[in-house]
């Protein structure tokens, strides 16, 4: 049986920017992406944790070391800057998988890797 797991988690990033014009997406450092295990145009869950919304979305790389996290589109409503944010994707597998995970500093650096 497959069974849908949790694959790639950024936790306790910042959103620095919201951008509602954008074309809809969430766009993350690359820097982070490889960190984790995240494709571009890859489909995340993002949920904050300031205010509790969670949405569907997918990756727009961002440039590395940045520290940029943006919320773009329609979704830029619901998150806005400087809300902490969980990032979440999910893969299908028969077997239990270890998620790469890691979480961030206020300035979206990796703080620690679990």
């Amino acid at each position: 049986m497959q069974r849908q797991v949790l694959k790639s988690k950024i936790h306790r990033a910042v959103i620095m920017q919201a951008d509602v014009e954008y074309e809809g997406s969430i766009e993350i450092p690359e820097d982070l992406m490889l960190a984790v295990d995240l494709w571009e145009k890859e489909k995340v869950l993002v949920a904050s944790i300031t205010t509790g919304a969670r949405l569907e979305t997918y990756v727009q790389k961002g440039p590395a070391g940045t520290g940029h996290i943006i919320m773009n589109g329609g979704a830029a409503h619901l998150i806005k800057k400087g809300e902490r944010v969980t990032i979440m994707a999910f893969g299908l597998s028969a077997e239990p998988v270890h998620a790469k995970v890691i979480v961030c500093n206020d300035d979206n650096t990796i703080r620690k890797t679990l």
